[in-house]
């Protein structure tokens, strides 16, 4: 199976939560209630985004962080880049040459490099913008306490009883 770190999961999470609001500050605490998350893997997280450039710390009372840039220009990838390092299925395409002894003479070295690009191609596709799902339109219902007979109207009444008698 082909997966993400749970703490770049988290990451993902934490940063499409600041983009559904891109224009204010948020801090670790209320973020961390707000995703669910305990309060130090968020600081964690947003001092390594921070540090990465996808976020922006601002000091003081009023303080916190904000993306660095507009939703539109961070991908999946680079928020996956800046966590884990370079996107690579293989070692040996990774951004790291020389991570494997067989590498210079691997007969699948090509292919696995095709699929790696394609693989980076389609998270730099998709944008933190496109992660930002609306919440849900909640409608409020009426709880309803007894169930009551439907009526007829007052004429188709008085005709169902006629032919009753009839």
């Amino acid at each position: 199976m082909i997966r993400i770190a749970r703490l770049t999961d988290y990451g993902i999470v934490l940063l499409t939560h600041m983009a559904a609001r891109p224009d204010r500050l948020h801090n670790a605490a209320e973020l961390a209630g707000g995703v669910g998350l305990p309060a130090p893997t968020v600081s964690k997280l947003l001092r390594i985004l921070a540090r990465e450039g996808l976020l922006a710390s601002h000091r003081g009372v009023k303080g916190g962080y904000g993306l660095a840039k507009p939703t539109d220009e961070i991908s999946v990838a680079s928020i996956i880049r800046a966590l884990e390092g370079p996107i690579a299925l293989t070692t040996c395409n990774s951004d790291l040459p020389g991570e494997c002894a067989h590498e210079p003479l691997c007969p699948v070295r090509g292919p696995w490099h095709r699929i790696n690009e394609a693989v980076r191609r389609a998270l730099e596709g998709v944008r933190l913008s496109d992660m930002v799902v609306p919440p849900p339109v909640l409608q409020r219902y009426e709880p309803v306490d007894t169930v009551r007979p439907i009526e007829p109207h007052p004429e188709k009444r008085a005709q169902a009883t006629s032919l009753l008698r009839g």
